[in-house]
């Protein structure tokens, strides 16, 4: 096998992977707005996604790896918005994928490669937030008896 990526040599090119296009949404002065994300599917969520689990993403996109990371960079697909923007850490994040499509080998067949599946739940119900802080108050932590750690 040749190896083609220094930060994954136990990936090809020929390795398979999904890649969702997710509606999200940023934070920006009280206001959340939304953008569309180009992010890699793990084979546990795909499998999730398609039993009809609501998803902020419109679809997803089957294919391998070289179609996808080619010597000039990171392909989005053509059929993808041109204002869809590559999610956070988008490499490392789909060698990970693909891994797991290696694991589980039949997940590979829910969607065949060059595939696009727009059947999803689609909804922005629950939005996802990307720039969001979370903070940890006094207020919620949750309230115990005074005697839950001592031994009775």
């Amino acid at each position: 096998m040749t190896t083609v990526y220094s930060t994954a040599p136990d990936l090809s090119p020929e390795d398979y992977v999904v890649v969702g296009l997710a509606t999200c949404f940023i934070k920006q002065e009280g206001e959340v707005h939304p953008v569309k994300i180009v992010e890699p599917i793990p084979s546990a969520a795909l499998a999730a996604l398609l039993k009809g689990v609501p998803t902020s993403y419109e679809l997803a996109w089957a294919t391998t790896l070289g179609e996808l990371l080619t010597d000039t960079g990171i392909q989005i697909p053509p059929h993808f918005p041109p204002e869809a923007q590559l999610s956070d850490e988008f490499s490392e994040r789909t060698f990970a994928a693909a891994r797991t499509y290696q694991r589980d080998r039949p997940a590979q067949s829910h969607i065949a490669p060059g595939i696009t599946y727009r059947e999803f739940n689609y909804s922005t119900e629950r939005k996802r937030i990307l720039n969001s802080d979370h903070i940890v108050r006094t207020e919620d932590n949750v309230k115990q008896h005074a005697y839950t750690h001592e031994v009775l």
